[in-house]
């Protein structure tokens, strides 16, 4: 069915005319940067996920630096952050001077940061802690806000794989979302922050455009033709093009987490029927955007063996993630770092295909090659 010339993807956006159409009106316009389709996509996203407001800015990334900066992090504090998550995670806290502090997941089947572990790890400098929705599965909001609030900590969601979960607003003191070509949805690169705090947003949003007062369409609507700088600031900007593109996508988000929701439960019901011997996490049933679908495998299986044999048979796979603390930056910074269940998890789990685009049949084409190659 497929190959090398046809090859099932990891994730693959979901663009076409209404896009392109948005691009054009952007174009036509003569306004592409920091306009009112990047307020209107801020209100539109703020409302869809419960909340007042929402600052977009150019990547999740930026986002989590601009919140550091905001809610006060810097030098000589700590914050707790898992090992198994993208690099930017822990590179945030880096960005602001703080000290990384990596925590365990709770479990193969759970891999989300585990509160024992972290409890474990709090000093005095702990400041704040950074929760990873992995794979777009919702960490314990209860758990983890009384262990915020019982410890007097900032709590901070990185929420770059769960774009549109469905949930009611935030628990975080900020969460920041990604809009990365591999996301529920996209802008290409693009992300946004939302907060309790009004003034935690206003701080983002000014702090995102280099610390000035105001922005080139309030003066060309105003009568001002200067500004000031006030704080130490940032070209984070969410343009016009990224923002009509978020619009649109935004539109068709709930549909999208739909489909992957159900290829999701198929992918269980088929990878429990051809792969007995193959793990699923999140077994028991959570909030989840279902951005990436992660397995197992069986602890005496060659890993790479898997990868290539899919890929002859036209099957994209990747790994979600390698731990930060192996990362050759965080190692030299951070030798003495060990934690067995992200250990163990990083080394066993394989990403399957996850997109709407996917179809049941692909789905069962992917469990039958992945039980041959498991058998072989």
């Amino acid at each position: 069915m497929f190959g090398r010339d046809t090859m099932l993807l990891v994730a693959e956006p979901s663009l076409g005319q209404d896009e392109k159409t948005a691009l054009a009106d952007v174009i036509d316009s003569g306004w592409v940067t920091m306009g009112t389709r990047v307020q209107a996509f801020e209100q539109a996203f703020a409302a869809m996920h419960e909340v007042a407001d929402a600052v977009a800015v150019s990547s999740c990334t930026g986002g989590l630096h601009l919140v550091m900066q905001a809610l006060g992090i810097g030098p000589g504090d700590e914050v707790l952050v898992p090992a198994l998550t993208f690099v930017a995670t822990s590179n945030s806290v880096l960005y602001a001077g703080a000290t990384p502090v990596f925590v365990d997941i709770e479990s193969l089947d759970v891999p989300i940061m585990s509160c024992a572990d972290a409890a474990a790890k709090c000093t005095p400098n702990t400041k704040a802690v950074i929760v990873v929705h992995y794979a777009g599965y919702l960490a314990d909001r209860d758990a983890w806000r009384d262990f915020a609030d019982q410890r007097g900590l900032l709590l901070i969601e990185d929420s770059a794989h769960a774009v549109g979960a469905d949930r009611t607003s935030i628990f975080g003191d900020a969460a920041i979302f990604s809009f990365f070509g591999n996301k529920n949805m996209t802008t290409a690169e693009g992300g946004m922050v939302v907060a309790l705090d009004p003034g935690v947003l206003d701080r983002v949003r000014q702090a995102r455009g280099h610390g000035m007062t105001s922005n080139t369409m309030q003066r060309l609507n105003g009568r001002m033709i200067t500004y000031d700088v006030t704080m130490l600031g940032y070209n984070y900007r969410m343009d016009e093009l990224r923002a009509a593109i978020g619009l649109t996508q935004l539109k068709k988000l709930g549909g999208w987490n739909d489909k992957r929701r159900v290829l999701t439960k198929t992918y269980r019901a088929l990878l429990g029927k051809y792969c007995p011997d193959l793990s699923v996490p999140f077994s028991r049933p959570r909030p989840s955007a279902h951005h990436i679908m992660p397995v197992v495998l069986p602890q005496d299986v060659d890993r790479q063996v898997v990868v290539d044999r899919l890929r002859d048979d036209g099957i994209q796979t990747t790994n979600h993630y390698p731990p930060i603390h192996w990362f050759s930056l965080y190692r030299d910074k951070y030798p003495a770092v060990h934690l067995p269940r992200t250990e163990d998890f990083a080394l066993r789990e394989l990403t399957l295909p996850l997109h709407p685009k996917l179809e049941t049949g692909h789905v069962e084409y992917i469990a039958r090659t992945l039980a041959k190659a498991l058998t072989q």
